[in-house]
């Protein structure tokens, strides 16, 4: 299959919406999941104002209003004026959530925040949405620094609901992946794969992992707005659906067929003893991927069940390792040469070297 005709087969059509057209204000809405939550609001109908500071893709969506401000009490721009729904994809500081929840709320029918599924205080046990969310001692700080990233989403939600009672939904999502991923997070695996040859790959195929397309989780964010529902809901793939393996092989396939390397990639499964005594991190050095061991033992089993009730779906893998492939070859070449995430070449090849040392084969 050619490269065009394996991409054109992941796109996904959205449906029609039915109801009137809603106002929708994003604040932020131009950067990775925010770009595809206007893109698809625009697709069902909707009238999309923007909030931001007019920096980032500053010439996207033309054809929109943008009201130019900033989360850190430059809200001016927002005053006075009236919109059915709120999607809040910019807010890290419950200060700022507060803020603009609290100038909205006379004039918007419903809140709608995105925050984290790392929010919860452990990841030794599968996590619910009435799981313990982290604590931080001084809930003024505004740095994210060590663990303070979670613990600050979880103020951030209890910011916007305190303004806004009763009118807010929590979107808690997992790993946000697919096209336009700034942090390559997950493009690393597909990336990788492109440059065909011997790849390290985390302990074993069948550790499970979750992600979610940043097209499907923006899907449900447009969904939970035009029926009007509140609560709080973890976002992304239900447990088990999902393997590194299953990520390792799309990708490889999805390369064979848009990149076409030299040399087939080819998948070299290190231990996660190896690996940690190598110094490699989970989720950043292998990316997606954590041991389901000790601490982060329930870090892929969190649960989805109420937002399946509720209208989440997911794609399969393949869909999105091709959009995510198809995009990153198009992308820059000092963007493609140096990700944001993963192994270094440099490091990779010193590690298989001291695998194959170890174990007398290197497989």
């Amino acid at each position: 299959m050619s490269a065009a005709a394996l991409a054109a087969s992941s796109n996904v059509v959205a449906k029609p919406k039915s109801g009137r057209p809603l106002r929708i204000l994003v604040l932020g809405g131009t950067k990775f999941l925010g770009v595809h939550i206007v893109e698809l609001a625009l697709q069902h109908g909707h009238s999309v104002t923007l909030f931001n500071r007019g920096k980032t893709n500053a010439g996207i969506f033309p054809q929109l209003v943008h009201l130019k401000g900033d989360r850190d009490a430059q809200l001016d721009s927002l005053k006075g004026k009236h919109w059915d729904a709120v999607i809040d994809d910019s807010g890290y500081y419950p200060r700022h959530v507060r803020l603009s929840a609290e100038l909205l709320a006379p004039n918007v029918q419903r809140y709608i925040f995105i925050s984290t599924i790392s929010v919860y205080a452990s990841f030794a046990n599968p996590n619910t949405e009435d799981s313990p969310v982290g604590k931080l001692a001084d809930e003024t700080i505004e740095k994210m620094d060590g663990g303070a990233y979670g613990p600050l989403k979880a103020l951030c939600e209890k910011a916007a609901e305190k303004a806004m009672p009763g009118r807010v939904a929590v979107v808690r999502p997992g790993l946000i992946v697919g096209p336009r991923d700034p942090t390559d997070r997950f493009t690393y695996w597909p990336a990788r794969a492109a440059l065909g040859g011997e790849m390290v790959t985390p302990d074993q195929p069948s550790d499970r992992v979750q992600f979610i397309d940043a097209r499907d989780l923006a899907a449900f964010v447009l969904r939970l707005v035009e029926r009007k529902t509140v609560g709080t809901f973890n976002a992304t793939s239900p447990p088990g659906v999902f393997t590194i393996g299953d990520v390792v092989s799309a990708s490889i396939a999805a390369a064979n067929a848009m990149a076409k390397p030299t040399l087939s990639p080819r998948p070299v499964w290190v231990p996660a003893d190896f690996l940690a005594k190598q110094k490699i991190q989970p989720w950043s050095d292998m990316p997606v991927w954590v041991p389901a061991a000790g601490e982060y033992a329930g870090f892929a089993d969190a649960s989805v069940t109420r937002a399946l009730r509720e209208g989440l779906t997911i794609r399969p893998v393949q869909p999105t390792v091709n959009d995510t492939l198809a995009w990153h070859l198009q992308r820059p070449a000092e963007e493609r040469a140096k990700l944001g995430a993963g192994l270094t070449p440099e490091r990779e090849k010193a590690l298989l070297d001291a695998w194959r040392a170890a174990s007398g084969n290197g497989h």
